[in-house]
């Protein structure tokens, strides 16, 4: 392994020396390669973690749009930034920081990897990437598409360990940094041992978004968009919309139409188009889902539909009568459960969604724009979305606050989280 990190140590040296905008001349080909094989790609992440093939087709343009995006904007985004002060000359310039990790998770098994790749190896690092364990197979070929795009070999390298390792990798000095996507429990574990060794980190955790309809809401496009938020990836998303907060003189309307539209979805085989909503990744992850809506059922919760697992497939589910105290709340639901909690203020909806300990995001649905803008200093959240489901863009920063993580991703933001911002002042004498 020490081998390998110092390969990656020695191409960053002449890596970062390149101009930015010899850096992102292979993005096109990058992009390309995504669109040409996105059929292949697409069966991979399908085969290994069940997204239904439609999504993972998604998912592979995602990628290709994201390499666009940096090709367009990166040197804008780096060049040297001219300050006035009363010095002769001074300006800041944006510097890499050398081998970057990546502990990648399963669920966006390439765009997940692309996102904390892309922008980080065009600013003159390198990354090793220590993919998820269920997906060997697309960690594989993400390395095969950046060297068939022309990068160095040695830019991009998998890491293929096991979680048990990943903190003798943060201490090895070559790391100069790390980012994680994944589990609370694993940005306790990156950001403990990151911190030990005085390393940048940048954590992007679980959430447990809420999505709040109010009154005036359009309820037809409120519930289009609730079953598409809460259902897509089998509700395996940490920006899934999984709390329900409904004005309690609509819910039933909306937990009728609810119902009716998730027992629409078609289930099936995750390789054929027409399916949208398949198993979860792996059974572990069923039973838990399933002992967190038991509980709440014991609890009080009310089951409208589903609530039955079968090995790794568990059914969409609607529970209403939430409260606060019940896991579906409390806890981060990674899988097609949505939980119903009705409010009667506005106010009242915003108490409930600043009360979990996650802040990624949160979406609003009304029709008096005006009146909710107004609001969204009080959203303790990473994004606030008004008539929209939360999503990343590349174009807008990405990540979240309290237990959902810290730093961002994506725009420029993302771009400058592995860089060295350094000041530089001139006076002539």
């Amino acid at each position: 392994m020490q081998n390998l990190l110092k390969v990656s140590e020695n191409i960053q040296l002449s890596w970062r020396n390149l101009s930015i905008q010899k850096r992102i001349s292979f993005l096109p080909q990058l992009a390309q390669l995504l669109l040409e094989n996105k059929e292949e790609y697409a069966t991979c992440i399908t085969t290994e973690m069940h997204k239904p093939i439609s999504q993972a087709i998604t998912e592979v343009e995602k990628c290709a749009l994201f390499c666009n995006y940096y090709y367009e904007n990166a040197e804008s985004f780096l060049s040297t930034k001219n300050i006035k002060t009363e010095a002769t000359e001074s300006f800041v310039t944006y510097e890499p920081l050398g081998v970057i990790l990546g502990v990648m998770p399963w669920n966006f098994p390439f765009w997940q990897v692309f996102r904390f790749a892309v922008p980080t190896i065009i600013a003159g690092n390198t990354v090793v990437v220590k993919h998820a364990s269920n997906v060997p197979k697309s960690a594989n070929l993400i390395q095969e598409i950046f060297e068939k795009a022309g990068f160095p070999k040695g830019c991009y390298q998998d890491l293929p360990i096991s979680s048990s390792e990943v903190a003798n990798i943060i201490a090895n000095p070559i790391i100069k940094a790390v980012s994680l996507t994944g589990s609370e429990q694993a940005g306790i574990a990156v950001a403990t041992e990151a911190g030990k060794h005085l390393k940048k980190c940048v954590l992007e955790l679980g959430g447990s978004n809420a999505f709040i309809v109010l009154e005036d809401a359009n309820l037809e496009k409120a519930v289009a968009i609730a079953v598409t938020a809460r259902m897509q990836n089998a509700g395996q998303s940490c920006i899934a919309a999984k709390r329900f907060l409904v004005h309690e003189k609509i819910v039933e309307e909306f937990v009728s139409k609810f119902e009716i539209a998730i027992q629409n979805l078609k289930t099936g085989n995750p390789l054929d188009k027409e399916t949208q909503i398949g198993s979860l990744a792996r059974v572990d992850l069923a039973e838990e889902l399933e002992i967190q809506v038991k509980k709440s059922i014991q609890m009080g919760a009310k089951l409208i539909v589903g609530g039955n697992r079968k090995d790794a497939f568990y059914e969409p589910t609607i529970l209403t009568e939430v409260t606060i105290e019940m896991p579906v709340f409390k806890e981060e639901t990674f899988g097609p459960v949505a939980a119903i909690i009705t409010f009667n203020t506005l106010e009242e909806a915003i108490q409930l969604t600043n009360q979990s300990e996650f802040g990624l995001g949160v979406s609003v649905f009304t029709q008096d724009i005006d009146f909710i803008k107004t609001k969204i200093s009080d959203f303790n959240e990473g994004a606030v979305f008004i008539n929209e489901m939360v999503k990343s863009d590349p174009r807008l920063p990405f990540g979240g606050i309290k237990k959902s993580g810290y730093g961002r991703e994506l725009a420029e933001e993302g771009v400058k989280e592995f860089v060295n911002i350094k000041t530089v002042v001139i006076n002539i004498l």
